[in-house]
């Protein structure tokens, strides 16, 4: 019995291929082999097609398909990329290209929402400002696009549209909507007072669905244009923040997941309803909350991260790959020789209060640094800003000492991880999965293959564990008392 997971990200879709009997992935495959193109008409603005993420989606999932006995998949579980904003008409045709999670146009709008309404109502029944999020994003598309917006008949996050593709069904779920800051947590429902303020119809929200559970059905003609048995469910659905957690098995009050993709991201577990009273890190419905049990994910996200990296990496020009910049960066000292880097360049940063430093380098001489230096200096700058941010995650009651990640992204990088160790005080545990393959084990538990998340989780290894470097203590502290003062005098 095979299950099949898809994680729609900004950079690529990837499909995994799940074995339930061992808790194997079998078969994997990502579309496209480089980075999905972010369109930017205005500066802050990030826009991408869901028709290319569709076309993307189609592709990783029939070269998944070609490795196995595709007739054996029983469910289908999506991750997708958070806070984006997909408008569609009467027709379920796309009205305007979607707003992504880095776009950073309603960042006005959310702020005036927030002071009109008040902050202890907003946080009190959405745990957030309105901030920059999908709700937010809507209102500027009524704003400023009221043509389009007249066309619109349903919104949907990212992996909402993909599950419409997929199933021809409208629906979203109560942790999407959160994360749109668009879930009245008081309430256990939808937000219409923050619609009603922004004099928006209700109904432009699809209808609610389980995180987990039978949620639709493959259509027929999907299912031939994919290569999969006709028929099968769709049981899960989060976005990758949350599912990233649940494939680390971060579920419980206290546990803390990290990723280090185009974006950083810090995620804990709480069983409290808790919010930052300012707003720098965010609280959503984690993938088991429900309101007799809570279970909040605080999210840190940075949109500065590996994004900075793979910048790097092209501009250091043709045939630099990350292995190289990992092997340049280890032959310079912790501290960079005093270069110091600023990662904010991925539009409006929430923990910085959504202002735009942008990415800077501080102390660049041009008679001592080399290549090495600014690779070291990149990812010694974004480890920083994730120290930086968890200052946030604290006012919620949570301190991380332990977080687990996946293999991947900025976490092959020893320089990275040890970097970040070390200047946290914090054990890494990194863990052999991925956004792709946690919501294909997700599909069995919302399928009921799995009836435990002891069952689910069973053949979930550790392949490593990072320790903090005693050798990079207090060099790290050094450099990262000299970031904090490069970034309070961006941000003055």
């Amino acid at each position: 019995m095979l299950l099949l997971g898809l994680d729609l990200g900004s950079s690529s879709v990837k499909a995994s291929v799940l074995d339930a009997a061992t808790g194997r992935v079998v078969a994997s495959a990502q579309s496209p082999a480089e980075e999905m193109p972010i369109n930017a008409p205005r500066p802050g603005w990030a826009e991408q097609d869901p028709a290319v993420w569709w076309e993307h989606t189609g592709r990783a999932v029939r070269a998944a398909l070609a490795k196995i006995d595709a007739l054996r998949v029983r469910a289908i579980g999506i991750s997708y990329q958070m806070h984006g904003l997909v408008t569609l008409d009467a027709r379920n045709e796309v009205v305007r290209p979607a707003i992504i999670w880095c776009d950073s146009r309603a960042v006005e709008i959310g702020a005036k929402a927030f002071a009109d309404l008040g902050p202890e109502l907003c946080r009190s029944r959405l745990l957030n400002s309105p901030g920059n999020f999908t709700g937010s994003k809507l209102r500027w598309v009524k704003e400023n696009e009221p043509e389009a917006f007249k066309r619109i008949h349903k919104i949907m996050l990212p992996g909402d549209y993909l599950a419409l593709r997929l199933t021809g069904e409208a629906q979203t779920t109560a942790s999407g909507l959160s994360e749109g800051a668009l879930w009245d947590f008081s309430q256990d429902r939808p937000a219409d007072f923050l619609l009603a303020h922004w004099g928006i119809d209700p109904t432009l929200l699809p209808g609610l669905t389980p995180t987990f559970g039978p949620q639709a059905t493959l259509l027929p003609a999907i299912a031939a244009e994919l290569g999969l048995p006709a028929g099968i469910p769709v049981t899960y659905r989060a976005g990758d923040q949350p599912n990233n957690a649940f494939s680390l098995n971060v579920l419980q009050a206290g546990d803390i997941a990290a990723t280090g993709g185009t974006s950083g991201v810090v995620y804990g577990v709480t069983d409290r309803l808790a919010y930052d009273p300012e707003s720098r890190v965010n609280s959503f419905a984690h993938v088991n909350h429900t309101a007799k049990d809570p279970r909040l994910g605080v999210l840190l996200c940075l949109n500065g991260a590996g994004i900075l990296n793979a910048w790097l990496r092209r501009t250091l020009g043709e045939g630099m790959s990350y292995e190289k910049m990992n092997a340049l960066a280890a032959a310079v000292p912790a501290g960079s020789d005093g270069l110091t880097v600023l990662p904010f360049g991925n539009g409006a940063e929430r923990m910085l209060g959504n202002r735009q430093p942008g990415a800077q380098w501080h102390g660049l001489d041009f008679n001592r640094h080399q290549a090495g230096h600014l690779c070291r200096a990149a990812q010694e700058g974004i480890a920083f800003a994730f120290r930086h941010g968890i200052q946030g995650m604290q006012a919620t009651g949570l301190s991380p000492k332990r977080m687990r990640a996946g293999n991947a992204n900025l976490f092959l990088s020893p320089i990275f991880r040890e970097t970040l160790a070390s200047t946290l005080g914090v054990t890494i545990e990194l863990v052999s999965t991925d956004g792709a393959a946690g919501a294909a084990r997700a599909a069995g538990m919302g399928a009921g293959i799995f009836a435990t998340t002891a069952d689910a989780f069973r053949s979930l290894d550790v392949l490593a564990t990072i320790e903090p470097n005693p050798s990079l203590v207090a060099p790290c502290a050094e450099a990262y008392a000299r970031w904090e003062q490069v970034l309070k005098r961006a941000l003055a």
